[in-house]
């Protein structure tokens, strides 16, 4: 009879066990869906985190120009002309009104209340506001502006803290790396469009730009009006440039950005001194390649009257082959030796004119100088 009891108690003691052990396996079974999925809905794509770690740095620029307008006497039959007017010496008055023109653009904060966006975007601006991702509007100051590379600070007039943009490398991208480009375009608010780097180093000269001095990174991610001025951002979240062009075409649009060591150097340069110096010896150059010796020959194409190239005796077509002591293979290698050495300060230039080779010193000026000639 004891055994029999003791047998009876083993089977059940087993049963038991069972039972718990299938009700854990159950559990377990009916968790681990829910934790996968939880998994699965709590992965962010590289974008969103690229965007969540710049885009509150990312700001809305308003701007304003005040424009006055005539007002004639009341009979306007009466010298509509401007020429009559001065002729009889009328001193008609001016309207009070106002109108105000109004345009939009983007930039970052990279710094405490400091931002930076494209000179254009608030070129002959009255007022400028600047809008956050929270909503808040305060009135921002020019620090400086610089056309030739389509670079401007402005300092918010406000208290921090100031949400703040990293900036990354520009020398370290390549062609194919992502590009992300955040930006208000047609007034949109944080506006995010991806693309990957199509070229770097682009000289706009190729675009029919003769006016700036810059050469930009070319993204096909899509860069609209009012993205000027905003961050394209790499796979990171880091500004790697400045949305500054838009070159439309046939197919799809060109898209540029100034590399962002260039735009750092330039608005250091204008928080120090309210406006940037660019040395230049008053020449354009020519790139010409040579595809049985795989070579480039960097040759002058224009020089400027009266400029330290023309004094210094440098002739058109003349071939650069060294600039300091740097061996010059593309047109970017002489405007960086110029720009490194600066101004009233002699570089040494050896060039080759008809077989001859030729060694003369110039001295670099500043390129307003060269447009005051």
């Amino acid at each position: 009879m004891k055994s029999h009891i003791r047998k009876l108690l083993l089977i059940s003691s087993l049963i038991t066990l069972g039972i718990t052990t299938s009700s854990k396996i159950l559990s377990q079974s009916l968790s681990k869906p829910k934790i996968n999925e939880i998994n699965l809905y709590s992965k962010k794509s590289f974008i969103t985190k690229a965007v969540e770690r710049t885009g509150a740095a990312v700001v809305t620029i308003d701007t304003q120009r005040y424009i006055r307008k005539r007002k004639y006497p009341r009979n306007p039959q009466l010298f509509p002309d401007p020429y009559f007017e001065r002729f009889f010496g009328l001193d008609l008055p001016y309207d009070n009104r106002q109108r105000i023109e109004q345009s939009q653009g983007s930039g970052f904060i990279f710094a405490d209340g400091l931002l930076m966006t494209n000179a254009h975007v608030v070129d002959g601006s009255d007022k400028v506001i600047v809008g956050l991702t929270n909503g808040k509007k305060l009135n921002a100051k020019l620090i400086g502006q610089d056309f030739f590379t389509d670079l401007a600070v402005l300092k918010i007039e406000g208290k921090g803290p100031w949400p703040k943009a990293k900036l990354g490398d520009s020398t370290k991208i390549k062609v194919g790396d992502w590009a992300i480009a955040v930006g208000n375009p047609f007034g949109l608010e944080n506006t995010v469009t991806l693309g990957i780097i199509s070229n770097l180093n682009r000289n706009v000269t190729q675009l029919g730009i003769y006016d700036k001095k810059l050469e930009l990174i070319q993204t096909d991610a899509a860069i609209n009006p009012g993205n000027s001025g905003g961050p394209l951002l790499n796979s990171d979240g880091e500004v790697i440039g400045i949305n500054t062009l838009i070159r439309s075409g046939p197919g799809a649009g060109l898209s540029f950005a100034i590399p962002i060591n260039k735009a750092k150097e330039i608005a250091y340069q204008l928080i120090k001194n309210g406006k940037v110096i660019h040395p230049m010896i008053g020449i354009s150059l020519i790139e010409e390649s040579n595809s049985e010796r795989k070579d480039n020959a960097v040759k002058v194409g224009y020089i400027v009257p009266n400029s330290p190239a023309d004094k210094s005796g440098i002739k058109i077509d003349d071939i650069l082959i060294k600039v300091g002591n740097k061996n010059i293979e593309t047109a970017a290698d002489v405007i960086d030796q110029i720009s490194k050495n600066g101004i009233k300060k002699q570089v040494n230039i050896l060039l080759k004119r008809r077989n001859k080779f030729i060694k003369l010193k110039v001295i670099p000026t500043d390129i307003t100088n060269l447009q005051n000639n």
